[in-house]
């Protein structure tokens, strides 16, 4: 099972969103893309093939996206992709690749439309909030 995700070991989203692939019973090829990352071709086809814009991708929550001056409507698209490549922290994340599609999977369930097999028991959030049941289905909150 070829799964790909674009992770970041000291966010929370991101570690939950592994959790939940590895449910499954699959390991994914893992890309901490801080330490690794994607080339501008790469990341920009990520972005496509997620269905986003990429000032979606960009992670605009992050102290440098506004010191760079990224926070201005006006910055072109090229500008973004070279201010990600240039700082990868930039990219929002986790960005997750299955043979049934791309997303960025923020909130972390967003990566249950992709996985190509079902969920095999129970995962929590990163806080400790549970996600999936012990029966593999989604918790619903009240």
């Amino acid at each position: 099972m070829d799964i790909t995700i674009y992770h970041n070991t000291r966010c929370g989203t991101s570690r939950t969103t592994l959790a939940l692939i590895r449910n499954t019973g699959v390991e994914p090829n893992i890309i901490e893309y801080l330490h690794n990352p994607p080339s501008r071709e790469e990341l920009t086809a990520i972005i496509e093939k997620a269905g986003i814009s990429v000032r979606d991708a960009v992670r605009q929550k992050e102290t440098l996206f506004k010191e760079l001056g990224l926070d201005d409507p006006a910055v072109s698209d090229d500008r973004l992709l070279d201010a990600m490549i240039e700082y990868p922290i930039l990219i929002n994340r986790p960005f997750v690749i299955t043979p049934k599609g791309a997303r960025l999977c923020r909130p972390s369930e967003l990566v249950l439309d992709i996985l190509p097999l079902p969920q095999k028991g129970a995962v929590n959030r990163d806080d400790g909030t549970p996600l999936i049941d012990a029966l593999g289905q989604k918790v619903t909150q009240a």
